[in-house]
């Protein structure tokens, strides 16, 4: 087959990209590493992160290794050829699903620990340039945040196409596409395990540091004199660069897949009326992935600005260069690709309906990018309302934070709800109508917007690793005792990071609800090809899913095992938290009892003991989450079939997108209303500035503790639990099929 000559960017926009990611690296790293303490700083940091990943990556290996010969014995011996949706089934399919799954996890723990080293080299490099320069610290955080974000974005475009082509995509693409689904699953199986590992190490590691520092011992954020401080820097990067960068892979890759299988539905169409290309339906989502990581490399450029400029006006810049420049790429790969010959539909060409669905879908992300800067950034009413709660204690801070997550899911309902109605109504003005009679093209416009949305996914990463390299930055500046100009901007940085690592978390549960409903439907897509492999071959019972009844009771059952999964998985990763936490305080507590010197500085505290503790702890308290969230769709379907498990999926991922909201914008408020005390901008009646070591700086550190499991463990798991219910049935849907 005659591939067309514009997916040659695939590869190429891949490895431009990780080139560019090299360049980056080299220039993060050529900067000035500061003092030697805050070398020595760093390097403490780094050695604890390593120690971590080494020994979560071990377990999660082991786990993938174990998941993925489950997986293929199971396809090789359950998807025979009367349960197939390709010719491809039995052990040969097994072994290909088996070795896709593989490939996904390693990809994934790559993306992890490209993250997390990459985030620990640019935070002493950032607080050097802190004590000199506002836009240098910025330049030189967002640039080490870059480097994640090029090579995890571009190890998933090039690992989607690496296996597509491997599993025939340039000789049968519309085959292709079903055979690597193991691929998506093997990437949200790590990053699930990754995001919980790291998040309960991170916020164990926050909440037990704080409260016996900050609240019970009286000394500031990151004070060398805290046992865990140490852990807590090392947690930023475990969990929000390493996490993060896994959870982001999984968005790109599972949601890719999901694209291109909806794409084969379009492909019949294409081929059956001689329109030239077909494959580039399939084919069509990569093309847009890969001009959207091209836009970036520009963009980052533009992170630019004066000293006294706001430093979230200097990202935003880059934001929007990014975004304009992938809506004209949108529209020259849709003029390009979406060739129907003289075919108009509506009165326009059919290109153009898909090039306004895939529009929205970058609407959507600008969206939330400021829905969520409005939720938890200090400027705005929600973080200001819970600082003024906090003068009058923790209590009505926790009231009023606890109402601001819950305001946020109005806003995300309706702007999820608008962004689907609108893709979906712009694909069915296309006229792409199968020899069923079904609406492809309404399906395939919120996959085009899904994609649109995913464009962008490079530059988000970049801010998210931005907040926790500044995080570090503040503490190698406390730690090391840097002058004090260079903490005012590692503070103001701080402050910025918190509200980048929010949107991101907000950008990501929204890719997650788009990206859901398009692997929701080509779960159905993959369950009818299924049965009608079974209605050729007169098989009793074999029927199309055409739709999902909730009135029947096993759907009914299944979609409140899926509502209440959400709860419960929280629930574990809460917890967790809280006995993990529980550990470091104790250890704390310890060693400024026994170990009085610590205060006046004549006594070194024993960070590495609590690094160790913090990591036991954390890697044992993720196994049974993790498992809970992996064996709950598998064993739905197996006892209520697969309309059951539709049900399962869309109430589930409803249950889930909404209560990530919650914790998400909930906790970021709760942390920004802490830092914005911190900053001096709360005042009584009399004008008199409410700072730190007040009882309302302390009510919003209750606050801020509370809100950290939520915004930092449960909440972007949630992200990871939402995509892999999705892509653990789409691979597995031969099993429940009766």
């Amino acid at each position: 087959m005659e591939i067309q000559p514009i997916t040659w960017v695939i590869p190429a926009a891949g490895l431009t990209a990780v080139l560019f990611a090299f360049y980056l690296a080299r220039d993060v790293l050529s900067r000035d590493a500061g003092t030697q303490a805050m070398q020595d700083v760093a390097g403490t940091i780094l050695e604890g992160a390593v120690a971590f990943i080494r020994r979560q990556y071990t377990t999660i290996f082991v786990l993938a290794l174990v998941g993925a010969v489950v997986i293929g014995l199971v396809i090789g011996l359950v998807e025979t050829a009367a349960v197939a949706d390709t010719d491809t089934f039995g052990l040969q399919l097994g072994v290909m699903t088996a070795v896709a799954f593989l490939v996904g996890a390693l990809c994934s723990m790559a993306s992890g620990v490209i993250g997390m080293y990459i985030s620990v080299k640019s935070n002493v490099r950032t607080a050097a340039a802190a004590q000199h320069s506002l836009v240098g610290a910025v330049q030189v955080a967002m640039r080490g945040g870059a480097v994640s974000g090029f090579l995890v974005v571009s190890l998933s475009l090039l690992g989607v196409w690496g296996i597509f082509a491997a599993y025939g995509g340039f000789t049968n693409p519309a085959v292709a596409p079903f055979l690597i689904v193991g691929f998506g699953f093997g990437a949200s199986f790590v990053a699930l395990f990754a995001q919980l590992g790291g998040g309960i190490y991170t916020k164990a590691a926050d909440v037990g540091s704080d409260l016996v520092g900050k609240v019970e011992a009286g000394i500031p954020e990151d004070d060398p004199r805290n046992a865990g401080v140490v852990a807590d820097l090392v947690g930023d990067n475990v969990g929000d660069c390493a996490g993060r960068g896994a959870d982001l892979f999984e968005s790109t890759a599972a949601e890719n897949i999901g694209a291109m299988i909806l794409g084969v539905g379009v492909y019949a169409i294409a081929a059956a009326s001689g329109w030239p290309h077909p494959e580039a339906w399939i084919f069509f989502p990569l093309v847009v992935r890969a001009f959207g990581l091209l836009a970036t490399i520009v963009a980052i450029f533009f992170v630019r600005g004066s000293e006294t400029e706001d430093p979230m006006n200097m990202l935003n810049r880059g934001y929007w260069v990014t975004t304009i420049l992938s809506v004209g790429a949108l529209a020259f790969v849709t003029y390009v690709m979406m060739n129907t010959g003289d075919t108009t539909s509506n009165g326009l060409p059919t290109w153009v309906w898909f090039f306004a669905a895939g529009v929205v879908g970058l609407a959507t992300s600008v969206a939330f990018v400021y829905i969520t800067q409005y939720y938890t950034a200090g400027g705005y009413r929600p973080v200001r309302e819970i600082a003024q709660a906090s003068k009058t204690g923790p209590a009505t801070n926790i009231i009023s934070g606890t109402a601001v997550g819950f305001e946020t899911t109005a806003v995300t309902a309706i702007t999820i709800g608008i962004a689907l109605f609108a893709s979906h109504w712009l694909g069915s003005q296309a006229g792409l109508v199968n020899a069923a009679g079904h609406d492809v093209g309404g399906i395939f416009g919120t996959a085009v917007a899904t994609m649109g949305m995913l464009m962008t996914t490079a530059y988000i990463l970049a801010m998210d690793t931005f907040g926790p390299i500044t995080d570090n930055a503040g503490g190698i500046a406390e730690f090391a005792h840097a002058e004090g100009g260079a903490r005012e901007i590692t503070d103001r940085l701080d402050a910025v990071g918190n509200t980048t690592k929010a949107l991101t978390k907000g950008y990501a549960i929204a890719s997650a609800s788009l990206a859901a409903f398009l692997l929701f439907s080509a779960y159905i897509d993959k369950v009818n090809l299924i049965e009608a492999r079974r209605i050729v071959a007169n098989v009793p019972g074999a029927e199309l899913l055409t739709s999902v009844n909730l009135a029947d009771v096993s759907v009914f059952i299944a979609a409140l095992i899926g509502a209440m999964l959400v709860y419960f998985f929280s629930s574990l990763a809460i917890r967790a938290v809280g006995t993990t936490a529980q550990s470091i305080i104790i250890e704390v507590r310890r060693q400024f009892r026994e170990m009085p010197g610590i205060m006046d500085y004549t006594q070194r505290p024993d960070y590495a003991r609590v690094v160790d503790i913090t990591t036991k702890a954390a890697l044992r308290q993720m196994i049974l989450p993790g498992m809970v969230a992996v064996a709950t769709p598998i064993l739905v379907g197996l006892l209520l079939g697969a309309e059951a498990v539709a049900g399962f999926l869309m109430v589930g991922t409803i249950a889930g997108v909404l209560l990530a909201t919650v914790l998400n914008n909930g906790g970021g408020a709760w942390d920004n209303a802490k830092k914005y005390i911190e900053s001096g901008h709360l005042k009584d009646d009399d004008g008199n500035v409410i700072g730190k070591k007040t009882p309302a700086h302390a009510a919003a550190v209750v606050g801020d503790t509370v809100g950290d499991p939520f915004k930092d463990t449960a909440g972007p798991s949630l992200h990871v639990l939402v995509k892999l219910l999705a892509t653990i049935t789409l691979v597995l849907a031969p099993l429940y099929i009766r």
